[in-house]
């Protein structure tokens, strides 16, 4: 009889691992199911930006800030990068709510304790607004998944479609008033990052690339 599991080594074994699986095989060890549910997620329809290439995005940008900053628990922050788009709605606004939840349902299951359960689910509900990272786990997390912002002018606009899509519910006026208030808030920040490094990697590029886009939108 073939198992579930034993149908998922064997398609994997097909092809090279792709990086969610490999984050999750060095981080979260056993659970393909829930990998396996977890990567569907991120294949929803309604999705054009966040979807697996922005967590695989996101864990390249955890790498290059942990060369540098110091964290406490790599493995929760991976955890957190995996899930923390799990849900996503663009007209719900408790997606992040929503992700933690079921990181923390899923962590459970699969061993983890409470208390480091509920560190993933922190750093995962931080993203609503990337404010005030309470802890340096948090300040290279929140960085990392803004790393986008301060993408090549070409990857930048990219993103900027995508996330519109997203929001094809949302006429021109409502997209543009709500897009520049969140914009906007970024650049009137002391620093759009928390880490040093992010600041090195990003800060300029990201101001450059929020302040044309807003000046596109009121052009």
């Amino acid at each position: 009889m073939t198992t579930h599991d034993d149908a998922h080594r064997d398609t994997a074994a097909d092809r090279p691992p792709t990086p969610v699986e490999l984050a999750w095989a060095e981080h979260l060890g056993a659970g393909s199911d829930l990998l396996d549910r977890l990567v569907i997620r991120y294949r929803e329809r309604q999705r054009r930006y966040h979807k697996i290439g922005h967590i695989e995005a996101v864990l390249v940008s955890i790498a290059a800030l942990t060369e540098h900053e110091q964290v406490n628990d790599l493995g929760a922050i991976i955890a957190a990068v995996l899930y923390h788009d799990a849900v996503y709605e663009p007209q719900h606004p408790a997606n992040e709510r929503a992700s933690a939840r079921l990181a923390r349902r899923d962590l459970i299951a699969l061993g983890w304790a409470d208390d480091r359960a509920d560190a993933v689910a922190g750093l995962i509900e931080g993203t609503k607004t990337h404010l005030n990272p309470l802890s340096s786990d948090a300040a290279v997390m929140n960085d990392a998944d803004l790393a986008i912002l301060g993408a090549d002018e070409t990857e930048y606009g990219r993103y900027t479609n995508a996330v519109r899509d997203e929001y094809n519910h949302l006429d021109d006026r409502e997209w543009n008033d709500g897009r520049v208030a969140v914009m906007q808030a970024f650049l009137d920040r002391d620093s759009i990052y928390a880490t040093t490094t992010g600041r090195g990697l990003w800060e300029a590029s990201a101001r450059a690339n929020v302040s044309a886009e807003i000046a596109s939108i009121r052009s």
